[in-house]
């Protein structure tokens, strides 16, 4: 469920006209649903437990300020994996205690910052990265809450690009290996060795790969146990899918995803950690553009908009759908290919999409682009960073500003041979 509808013939997020949102700020522009965002958090808190699990929201679905202090204030924790998404998150009033941070890539002065700062736990990757932890830990004279993220070699069957549970990706700790992976970490000092996490992938739509892979994250808990080893807490990373086409069948419910986890892990004797990040947000958000031009093409004509691969990347990364619908419907069909102003045939967010007709001047939504959507933004052929904005109810705001594009040039700095100075001379 989100909170785009339409009102009086013309597309609201929630109680705003999406049309005002477009006089105001200019296009393209991000809408998000504070209302969506926080019944998708408290639906899936009712869904695994409550208050006893921790749900930290996965902070690279969409990293906003205002996104996470709105779901900050709804209980949720994060899932980080960098600095700058930790400090992003203390920054919205997340709780250190309720941010796990993950990654394949922690450095040495991401550890010790995150370390002196606090945090519930380190996902760890490999011995090797043990090792590094174990040696700042020590420097610091503070014990560092780890656990092991164990690779289940369990094809998730998404996208290849976002599954990250099969032997050959670059995730995690082959499960063969794991016994021996937390007898080497029990070894090193600074260690506090408390649990144990998996993921398998994003954007996952049959619950059937999850259970394998949670099933044999309980068999290796109770042979980790036997070992000597105190598990106290295991993190199911996320992955739940949401609907993007709305001819595909619907991906399996939280409900659903909560009954299974339930059964699996009912005598595990664990507090859970979960890590929900596009079922969060993704349909709490869209891209709200303006159509340039419609281009008579060999076949379909080309419908122009001024949002593009850089505004919105997952069409070209990834062959992704986003349903594209009229801000204001009149009820006519077309068949389009939908393309926006960079110079790349990549630039495509649909190709013989058949959709509600659009002319010059008209909004559009590309609709569930709450995730992974203005994170992945660039600046690609100096178009300036798409601006983003949040409504609650009848109120909306800016949450971030549409970037300056004489800033984005000054960003640039010759060097001095190039520039003039005494000092090229």
């Amino acid at each position: 469920m989100d909170h785009f509808n339409l009102r009086d013939g013309a597309l609201h997020c929630e109680d705003v006209p999406l049309a005002a949102i477009a006089e105001a700020v200019g296009t393209p522009v991000y809408v998000y649903s504070a209302a969506t965002m926080r019944r998708h958090a408290q639906v899936f808190r009712g869904a695994v437990g409550g208050d006893g699990p921790l749900i930290a929201f996965a902070v690279k679905a969409n990293p906003n300020a205002a996104v996470l202090a709105t779901l900050a204030a709804e209980g949720l924790g994060a899932d980080v994996v960098s600095i700058g998404e930790y400090r992003r998150a203390m920054a919205a009033g997340i709780l250190p205690e309720r941010i796990v941070f993950s990654g394949v890539g922690k450095t040495a002065s991401e550890m010790a910052y995150a370390l002196q700062r606090g945090l519930c736990q380190f996902n760890l990757e490999s011995v090797v990265e043990a090792e590094m932890m174990s040696k700042v830990a020590t420097s610091l004279g503070i014990d560092a809450p780890v656990a092991f993220r164990i690779n289940p070699d369990v094809v998730a069957g998404s996208h290849a690009k976002i599954s990250t549970g099969a032997a050959d990706t670059k995730f995690g700790v082959p499960i063969d290996d794991a016994l021996a992976a937390y007898a080497a970490a029990r070894a090193l000092p600074g260690l506090a060795i408390q649990g144990i996490a998996v993921h398998i992938g994003s954007q996952l739509t049959d619950l059937g790969p999850l259970e394998h892979a949670f099933g044999k994250v309980g068999a290796l808990i109770g042979g980790l146990r036997a070992a000597g080893h105190d598990i106290r807490v295991a993190d199911l990373g996320g992955g739940l899918g949401v609907p993007y086409d709305r001819d595909m069948p619907l991906p399996p419910s939280p409900g659903e995803y909560g009954e299974m986890v339930k059964r699996i892990t009912a005598d595990w004797n664990v507090r859970l950690i979960f890590e929900p990040g596009r079922l969060i947000v993704a349909n709490a958000g869209v891209l709200l553009s303006e159509v340039v031009r419609v281009k008579p093409g060999v076949g379909d004509p080309f419908v122009v908009v001024d949002a593009a691969m850089n505004d919105l990347m997952r069409p070209s990364l990834y062959d992704a759908f986003h349903a594209i619908d009229p801000v204001v419907p009149t009820g006519e069909q077309m068949v389009a290919n939908v393309v926006g102003p960079v110079c790349e045939t990549g630039d495509t967010f649909a190709t013989g999409r058949k959709m509600g007709a659009v002319a010059a001047g008209d909004l559009v939504v590309f609709r569930t682009a709450g995730a992974y959507a203005a994170t992945m933004a660039s600046t690609y052929n100096s178009r300036p960073l798409t601006p983003e904005v949040m409504v609650s109810g009848d109120r909306w705001a800016v949450i971030r500003e549409r970037q300056n594009i004489s800033k984005l040039i000054e960003a640039d700095k010759l060097p001095p041979w190039l520039d003039g100075s005494a000092a090229a001379q």
